[in-house]
Parts: C-alpha cells; sequence; structure tokens
C-alpha cells in the first residue's frame, strides 16, 4: 500500500514537472493563450545577417513583436522583412528599424528608434528608414587594413 501511494506521488511530481516545462517553453517561445493582436509592417534592408524568423523587434529595449517573414527581392537584391507588432504600440510613420546587437557575443534583434511625427503606422505600411546590420568581421578587416578597403 505505501510503495503504491510513493508510485503515485513520484507520478504525480513526474506530470506538474512536465505541465511546468511545457508552459515555460510555450512562453519562451512567445506563445500564449490570449496573446494579443499584432498588426504588420514591412521593412527592407540591404543586410539582414544575424535575422531570422522569430527575431525580437524591440522598442526602448522591451520586445513589442517579432519577426514572421523574410524574403530576398530578387529585383533590388534586398531583404524584405515583415514584422508583427502588438496592438496598442502606436509608431511615429517617421520611425526608424536597425539590425541591432546584444553584444559581441549576443544575438541580433531589431530595434525601431521612434520618429517625432503626429502620424502613425497603419497595418501593413512600409518603414522606409532603414539601418542594416554593421559586420564586425568587414570591420575587423578594415582595422587590419587601415581603411583602405
Amino acid at each position: 500500500m505505501a510503495e503504491n501511494r510513493t508510485e503515485v506521488l513520484v507520478g504525480g511530481a513526474v506530470m506538474a514537472l512536465a505541465i511546468g516545462f511545457v508552459v515555460y517553453a510555450g512562453q519562451v517561445a512567445g506563445l500564449s493563450v490570449g496573446q494579443s493582436a499584432t498588426y504588420p509592417l514591412t521593412a527592407s534592408f540591404r543586410s539582414a545577417e544575424g535575422i531570422s524568423l522569430g527575431t525580437d523587434v524591440r522598442l526602448a529595449g522591451v520586445k513589442i513583436g517579432t519577426v514572421t517573414d523574410m524574403q530576398l527581392n530578387p529585383q533590388t537584391f534586398r531583404a524584405e522583412t515583415t514584422i508583427q507588432v502588438k496592438n496598442g504600440i502606436n509608431l511615429p510613420d517617421d520611425s526608424a528599424i536597425t539590425v541591432a546587437s546584444e553584444g559581441l557575443l549576443g544575438g541580433n534583434y531589431m530595434e525601431i528608434v521612434p520618429g517625432a511625427s503626429p502620424d502613425n503606422f497603419a497595418a501593413g505600411d512600409d518603414i522606409e528608414d532603414t539601418q542594416s546590420a554593421i559586420s564586425l568581421v568587414s570591420l575587423m578587416m578594415k582595422f587590419v587594413s587601415g581603411g583602405k578597403e
């Protein structure tokens, strides 16, 4: 009888741990029940190095969205990206978006720098002011070659 009770307690603890892990994994992946609605914006980059689907979009260091689509435009040879921004965050229509780095060993993310326009982006608008990622390799090559590259 005591053996049976121990098995039930251990099984319950394992199930609770598994449920906790699934909830945690869902939060890390950005999935949640009742997740707030979003609206899409697009941006075109010369280089989207270090950016992939699911990359954070931040404003003042706070995550406000994610990258949901990236494709190469065969006419302009630029990376066309689509981001989803949380509803309720109204961005001025002269805002800029840059590919930023968390540090030398950290990953990249997209940072929105708000403008001062009284008008806001609407769903599907294009962010025209973009700044691509700065390649550390090309910076080091310029430093080593004395800026002659």
